[in-house]
Formats: C-alpha cells, structure tokens, sequence
C-alpha cells in the first residue's frame, strides 16, 4: 500500500509541475490547431461520425418500410 501512495503522490506532483511549464499552454495551443486544421479539411469527430451513422441507419428502416408500403399498394393482393 506504501508503494501505490508513494507512486501516487509522484504522479500528481508530476502532472501539478507540468501543468505550470509551457508544456501546458504547448498541448492547448496544439490541440486548437488541430482541431482548427481538421475543421478546414472536412473530418469530423469519432462522436459526429456515429451519430451520423445512427441517423442513416434509421433511414434506411424507414425506407424499406416505405418501398415495402409502396409495393403492397402496386400490387395488391387478389
């Protein structure tokens, strides 16, 4: 158990001692620019992508449930 405190302790004196170097501010600025350059060329996030994927796939539902209502209407049963 000393060993995980000890460890624990390192490692937030570790991630409080970066967060005050321009390694900080270096990450953000990075991060925006590259959020700005995905932007530009049209790529969306992981999240966006699946939501996406979601609304299409009901829509295709939808649409086989309307071409079957279509087709039950063209040809009906005799």
């Amino acid at each position: 158990m000393k060993t995980q405190a000890f460890i624990d302790d390192v490692s937030q004196r570790l991630t409080e001692l970066l967060a005050k170097t321009p390694a900080a501010d270096f990450e953000k600025n990075a991060r925006a620019l590259l959020m700005s350059l995905f932007a530009k060329v049209n790529l969306v996030t992981r999240e966006e992508f699946d939501a996406q994927m979601k609304v299409l796939a009901r829509t295709r539902e939808k649409l086989a449930e309307l071409e079957a209502r279509v087709a039950d209407r063209e040809n009906p049963k005799r």
